[in-house]
């Protein structure tokens, strides 16, 4: 009777790696205080390249919205990534897609549009999915040689087939 109730895998079928949860908050504030670093840089951009009476406090005091922005689309994305991860109990580019899609609607929010949130919200799903499904990586990966790239790019002469002597009719 234990015998029918028996769950255990075989060693025949391939074994899927056991999908392990991630910790929402922690990843959703380091990531937001990533996100906020990013954000103090462009805030240092726009307050240099701006004409104003702020001086160096301008980061702060002008455009430290962009700081808070940056860091709640940041801790956004990464909260409702996990979030979809754990539930799912899947690591794949939908959680990123999902990610994406709020992050990108928290930027159509600010707007104030809702038609700039939902098309935001598509472009940054799509943008950021794309990427999760092509391996998180910008650049291929594979590991052909210039050589070989190049044997496959160039047409390669046709083998030439030898005439066979032809037998004498004697």
């Amino acid at each position: 009777m234990a015998d029918a109730l028996d769950t255990t895998t075989s060693a025949a079928t391939p074994e899927k790696a056991a999908y392990e949860p991630k910790a929402s908050l922690q990843y959703a504030s380091a990531v937001g205080l990533q996100a906020a670093g990013v954000g103090a840089l462009v805030s240092a951009v726009q307050n240099a390249l701006g004409s104003h009476s702020s001086g160096a406090a301008g980061i702060f005091t002008r455009t430290g919205g962009t700081i808070g922005f940056f860091a709640a689309m940041g801790a956004t994305f990464a909260l409702t990534e996990s979030v979809v991860a754990n539930q799912r109990q899947t690591d794949d580019a939908l959680n990123g897609a999902a990610g994406g899609c709020a992050a990108g609607f928290l930027a159509g929010i600010r707007a104030r549009s809702l038609p700039m949130a939902v098309a935001s919200c598509a472009v940054l799903g799509t943008a950021i999915g794309t990427l999760d499904y092509n391996g998180k990586n910008l650049v291929p990966t594979d590991t052909e040689s210039i050589e070989e790239r190049r044997k496959r790019f160039f047409k390669q002469p046709r083998p030439t087939a030898s005439p066979e002597p032809v037998p004498d009719a004697e």
